[in-house]
């Protein structure tokens, strides 16, 4: 079954790089294919945990890397997040590596032009595949869910293409409860709140200086 479930994460983005490379490049010098790399911090919910184990309230780094195909005010973007989880100071000690891969709908909701100097914002939606890796005594608590991720970024224009961001979401995990209860030491099968500051990049043409539909 996890094979099937990765290939066919493997296969959709490979599709989809492919579709957006098509695409975008045979537009006109104003495309809308952009890159983005952000770094900052997540928050596990306590209800992940099993009894004896739970996360510090912030933790990092989280990395989150995509890229966002934006053809008018509605587009979409595949991207990948790593999170580092440690454990509070008062409970068992635990690292975990909670990985995620996502396809969402993108909105953009500015009201006016980025290159104009204006905020640009962008809502984002889409389900998405969690991967949870315990670190030291725990390794073999490995599991694996589906997500549905949801957030909200707001940008400012550095250059015609290069723009600064910060991005607030919020990661459901429709992971169920751990039987026995020892397969959730030192796991996590919970919902993961990020907030995190990045770059977005046009990699082709001058997006900010795009007029929007």
């Amino acid at each position: 079954m996890m094979t099937f479930i990765n290939k066919n994460i493997k296969q959709a983005t490979f599709s989809l790089i492919v579709f957006i490379g098509f695409v975008g490049f045979s537009q006109a010098p104003t495309s809308t294919i952009k890159a983005q790399v952000a770094l900052g911090a997540n928050n596990p919910s306590n209800n992940g945990f099993v009894e004896g184990f739970r996360g510090k309230q912030v933790n990092m780094p989280t990395v989150n890397l995509g890229v966002q195909y934006m053809p008018s005010r509605w587009g979409g973007k595949l991207d990948y997040g790593f999170n580092r989880i440690s454990s509070d100071k008062a409970f068992t000690a635990f690292k975990l590596n909670y990985s995620r891969i996502n396809l969402q709908l993108v909105y953009d909701a500015s009201s006016t032009s980025l290159y104009a100097g204006g905020l640009g914002v962008f809502f984002h939606a889409g389900p998405g595949f969690s991967m949870v890796n315990p670190l030291g005594d725990f390794t073999e608590n490995k599991v694996n869910f589906l997500n549905l991720m949801g957030g909200i970024e707001v940008h400012r224009p550095l250059t015609k293409e290069v723009a600064l961001f910060i991005d607030a979401s919020y990661i459901y995990g429709f992971g169920k409860g751990f039987t026995p209860v020892s397969n959730g030491f030192g796991s996590f099968k919970g919902n993961l709140l990020t907030l995190t500051v990045g770059i977005s990049i046009s990699l082709s043409g001058c997006y900010y200086c795009k007029d929007h539909d």
